[in-house]
């Protein structure tokens, strides 16, 4: 088996990880990106890797060069958030696992702007890891049809199951010769939280992938309501941002019918119960 050190940092990069270690590798060292301050106190949160890593007894390190002092033969990196230094490829090769069909988006959001896209299919690469964005050669790809109405978080759960097998195959059966990428190369750059806002005008389909990667909002009222989960409709017949029996009108004449939101200040309801709530008027439009 081979003595690995593991580049990683949100809950996504844990599986691999862990199945990494289930398999009998030596995983000498785990690099992740420092703690966070999260919640209302403002505690320091670590990583999910790092946490991972803790519990497994492996020392954790930020430094990516801690990896030149670890022996290791091989490094392998997934959803680690910083790119890593000619010097250190130099000496020590590494693999990434990527969360797309490369060369169709590079970069850090590629299971978002897949999404976002409308594509109706994505898939996982093994690469070899280069100083460029995600430019590396691939020694293994799969590819995963993204399901109609899927959610960000239910297909990256499915690419990361898929993409921890692969990973686990090709390190025990051998890696081969990588092929470099073909094709036109497009970039999934992280996503600003303007992206997120539910514009009322656009078609209700592109409005469904924004709510589908779980973090839309609008206003009502003048203050922000998030909407966690929508249908689509194929006509609702009000003018855009108008509600009338939960179906919320957008620009090209179909529709979202809300099915849990969550108004400022309080928890996720179902949109009924908000409805109720907030007695609402005839004509009343959200996005104002």
């Amino acid at each position: 088996m081979t003595r690995l050190a593991y580049l990683g940092t949100p809950a996504a990069a844990v599986p691999p990880l862990e199945a990494l270690i289930d398999a009998g590798h030596d995983v000498a060292l785990v690099v992740t990106q420092p703690d966070r301050r999260r919640g209302r106190g403002g505690a320091l949160v670590p990583s999910a890797v790092k946490a991972a890593a803790e519990a497994h007894g492996i020392p954790v390190t930020e430094r990516v060069d801690d990896v030149l002092d670890a022996d290791v033969e091989l490094g392998v990196v997934v959803a680690f958030g910083r790119l890593v230094k000619p010097h250190v490829l130099e000496r020590v090769p590494m693999l990434n696992l990527h969360f797309s069909l490369l060369p169709r988006w590079r970069g850090a959001a590629p299971v978002e702007r897949a999404i976002l896209a409308g594509d109706s299919e994505t898939g996982v690469c093994l690469m070899q890891l280069e100083e460029g964005l995600d430019t590396g050669p691939v020694y293994a790809v799969e590819q995963v049809a993204i399901g109609a109405g899927e959610t960000a978080d239910s297909l990256r759960e499915r690419l990361v199951t898929v993409g921890t097998r692969l990973l686990v195959e090709r390190l025990r059966e051998g890696l081969g010769e990588p092929v470099p990428q073909a094709g036109e190369a497009t970039y999934a750059a992280k996503l600003e939280p303007e992206e997120f806002r539910l514009d009322w005008w656009r078609p209700a389909e592109e409005l469904h992938r924004v709510v589908r990667l779980g973090r839309a909002w609008t206003t009502f009222r003048g203050k922000r309501l998030r909407v966690l989960d929508a249908r689509l409709v194929t006509a609702s017949g009000g003018l855009h941002g108008e509600i009338e029996n939960l179906v919320v009108s957008a620009g090209d004449g179909a529709g979202l019918e809300l099915v849990e939101v969550q108004p400022e200040g309080k928890g996720p309801q179902s949109a009924a119960a908000w409805a109720n709530g907030a007695r609402l008027q005839p004509g009343e439009r959200l996005g104002e």
